[in-house]
């Protein structure tokens, strides 16, 4: 297929009525069968990072990852010439795909080409495309010309989707007043809310379409889910974004302190009260309150919340006067309140005050190949604060995070992930690190699961009054011992047929006493 054949294909797509996911997926397709490489990325600039939109060749946690230009020097330099920059492979400058190609290890990285170049619309940098090849000296001045040629229909490509991006806000503010919003556009302050899973999508709808009112919202689901990131896009979307998002932890507040926390207090009020205090909902005034952990407040605490929720006004603590205050409820439980009013535990006056727009959040499990994404993001933050060159996840480490419950949900994706790294870390000193099975030490708790692997195999041991991780180490011992037989002790052989490095399987075989 001729180049000529590529480009018609992108010039079509500019008039065909697609979603920006799928006309951006579209772009780098034909980039990539156009031309020579193994990975091509294309990247939107957000603050100074680059974040992936649409990648081929690469890992799928490449899309949740978040490339600082500070940290990652090609990158940065593609971006600041408006040409095409080529890195031959014998550049010294780390590239920040090293073990993030799809199906390729580490220690097969040792030689490759890249080359980039930046994307500008109306005049402003917008980002850049990336083509990665394993094999030196492919890209020569022909391709390079090919590549430049490809990144001024990438900002056509991209021109037409912002385009289309600005529609759809037109669409949401003639829209508002009937209640129907659209996702796009959603911004959230601090960090960004990462996922595509349907169920996500929902809720980000959802989000949009409360933000701008007056409404009271009581956020709930499981704990760890992100609920004061919820509340972060509520206040960020909302005409008060502008002023102060103040958060009380409802969970942390002692009775005898609950009145001045809330209300603030004056000086002699009581013993210890040497100055004159604000309290939340003044300083918040103007602005949103999130209330987290409200299922926590004592009967007492409730009843005092309620009176200000039904006058609007605060009075501090050893004062007379009264305080109007404007300010926006956003409150969070992991409770269930609605049973927990009918058990008696809270308050059926103040939950209607509260929950007068309720919004779920879908805990880490329902939300599919999501978890994936977040782990993305959270190797790159890892790498960056351990200073290495690369993290990335070994074989079976994908499907291991997608089949794992998640209890903690993704406050415990985030911590599983940052003691893996520093495991992983420790087992293979080096920059450029490689989180195995053995790092993320997840039990799943289906011992009869495993049971099942061995025996098809033929591994099958008794393993009655075992821990999980001691089932683990049997089954591996006796993997390990087979494979090696079969090769008659040749360890690079095994390794290889494992899929782990020589590195990771000696120092498994070291674990394992073998």
């Amino acid at each position: 297929m001729e180049l000529s054949s590529f480009v018609l294909s992108v010039i079509e797509d500019l008039g065909a009525d697609l979603d920006q996911p799928t006309r951006y997926a579209r772009y780098v397709n034909t980039l990539a069968a156009a031309l020579p490489g193994n990975a091509c990325a294309l990247l939107k600039k957000e603050g100074n990072a680059l974040k992936p939109l649409a990648v081929r060749g690469l890992t799928p946690d490449s899309l949740g990852r978040r490339f600082e230009l500070n940290e990652h020097p090609r990158l940065n330099a593609i971006v600041n010439y408006r040409g095409v920059t080529h890195f031959p492979n014998k550049s010294t400058l780390p590239d920040p795909y090293d073990g993030l190609l799809e199906g390729v290890h580490v220690g097969d990285l040792n030689v490759h080409d890249c080359m980039g170049c930046p994307l500008y619309v109306n005049g402003k940098l917008w980002g850049a495309i990336t083509l990665d090849s394993l094999k030196a000296g492919v890209f020569d001045a022909r391709v390079e010309r090919a590549m430049a040629m490809f990144a001024r229909l990438g900002e056509a490509v991209v021109h037409v989707a912002s385009l289309s991006e600005k529609s759809a806000t037109w669409k949401v503010q003639a829209a508002e007043s009937a209640g129907l919003v659209s996702l796009e556009g959603l911004q959230v302050a601090r960090r960004e809310m990462i996922g595509d899973s349907q169920v996500l999508r929902n809720l980000k709808q959802e989000i949009l379409t409360v933000a701008n009112s007056q409404l009271a919202v009581l956020v709930h689901g499981e704990t760890g889910v992100g609920k004061e990131l919820v509340a972060q896009a509520l206040h960020a979307m909302s005409n008060r974004a502008g002023l102060p998002l103040v958060v009380i932890n409802c969970a942390a507040l002692p009775d005898q302190l609950i009145e001045s926390e809330l209300f603030g207090h004056v000086k002699g009020a009581f013993s210890g009260a040497d100055r004159e205090r604000l309290g939340k909902f003044e300083l918040a005034n103007g602005g949103t309150l999130f209330l987290d952990e409200v299922g926590e407040l004592s009967a007492s605490a409730q009843a005092k919340l309620l009176r200000v929720l039904q006058s609007g006004q605060v009075q501090r603590v050893g004062s007379d006067k009264e305080h109007r205050v404007d300010v926006r409820i956003v409150a969070a439980s992991n409770r269930n309140l609605s049973e927990e009013v009918k058990e008696g535990r809270f308050r059926a006056d103040l939950y209607h005050r509260l929950c007068a727009y309720p919004l779920h959040i879908p805990p880490l499990r329902e939300r599919g190949d999501d978890v994936v994404l977040l782990a993305g993001y959270y190797l790159e933050q890892n790498r960056s604060r351990l200073r290495l060159r690369n993290l990335r996840l070994g074989r079976g480490c994908e499907a291991a995070l997608k089949r794992y419950g998640w209890p903690g949900n993704v406050r415990e994706l985030e911590h599983t992930l940052g003691r893996a790294a520093l495991k992983a870390r420790r087992d293979e000193p080096g920059p450029m690190v490689t989180i195995e099975l053995e790092h993320l030490d997840l039990h799943n708790d289906e011992p009869m699961q495993l049971q099942k692997s061995q025996a098809s195999l033929g591994l099958f041991q008794p393993m009655g009054g075992l821990s999980y991780r001691d089932a683990v180490d049997s089954f591996s011992k006796s993997l390990v011992e087979q494979v090696l037989q079969q090769h008659d002790g040749n360890r690079a052989a095994a390794a290889r047929q494992l899929g782990l490095d020589s590195g990771n399987f000696h120092r498994m075989l070291k674990r394992l006493q073998l």
